[in-house]
Order: structure tokens, then sequence, then C-alpha cells
């Protein structure tokens, strides 16, 4: 009996965890895409995962949070746009990063821009909304002043 019990803790405790994954896109073309399909604006995480404080710290007080989880599938598509330095990435990923960078010029880590986004052909058109970056005061304070940003439009 101790095992069942002890073997269905884990089995929930997993469950639980996989409930508050998120999808972060990395590929903008496909995002736009899902954007236009449901009618959420795009959130735009210019970050360095692998070297900048700043960025680890806002992903581990609030976009792991069981609050931003829920609040983010269900007001916005997340965009995953990394610079780092020690893991690879594909060179189409950090040319179009690095457009993207350019084009909201980002110059500071980490940034998030809320836009909407078109596609025509092959250009992606967006449609500034606002910008954030890490807010002290955990997820409640971080989520209020998005909810602020993609409300102005939306």
């Amino acid at each position: 009996m101790k095992k069942i019990a002890i073997t269905l803790f884990f089995v929930l405790a997993s469950l639980g965890i996989q409930a508050q994954e998120l999808t972060w896109h990395t590929d903008v073309r496909k995002a736009t895409k899902i954007s236009q399909d449901t009618k959420k604006p795009m959130f735009l995480f210019f970050t360095g995962s692998d070297w900048c404080g700043w960025c680890i710290r806002l992903q581990k007080e609030v976009f792991k949070t069981p609050e931003f989880v829920k609040w983010a599938k269900d007001n916005v598509v997340l965009v995953e746009l990394d610079f780092p330095r020690r893991t690879p990435q594909a060179p189409e990923i950090q040319q179009q990063n690095a457009e993207l960078q350019q084009f909201f010029q980002v110059q500071g880590f980490p940034t998030v821009w809320f836009v909407n986004a078109s596609q025509t052909g092959q250009k992606v058109n967006f449609d500034k909304l606002g910008s954030s970056g890490y807010v002290a005061g955990g997820p409640a304070v971080w989520i209020e002043g998005a909810n602020k940003i993609i409300m102005k439009k939306s």
C-alpha cells in the first residue's frame, strides 16, 4: 500500500509539473500565425538565457510561477528570442533574433515586447503595444503591468 501511495504521489506531481509547462516559440513566423489564429498578442522575450542574471531572475520569479503560466496561456503567444553565449544556436535563429533586436532597438536584457503581428507574403509586420523588463514584486506586479500594456490596444 505504501508503494502505491508513493507511486501515486510521483505521478500526480509529474502531471502538475507538466500542466505548468508553457510553449515558448523560437520561430517568429510560426508564432505570428498562431497569434493571428488565436487573436492573442505576441510576447517577445529578448534574453541571454545562459549568462544574463536579470533574465534568469525574471524567469525564476515570474515566468516559472503558476500565476504567470495561467496568465500566459490565456493572454499571449510566447516567443523566446535568445542571445546565448555558450549554447549553440541555429544560424537562421541567430539571424532572426539579431534582426528583431535591431528592429525593436533592444539594448538591454531582459526586454519583453508585446506586439500584434500580421504577415503578408514573407514579411511580418509588427504593431508595437509596449515593452517591459524585470520588475520587482513577483508575478502579480509583473502581470499587472503586462495587462496595462496589452489592454491598451486589444
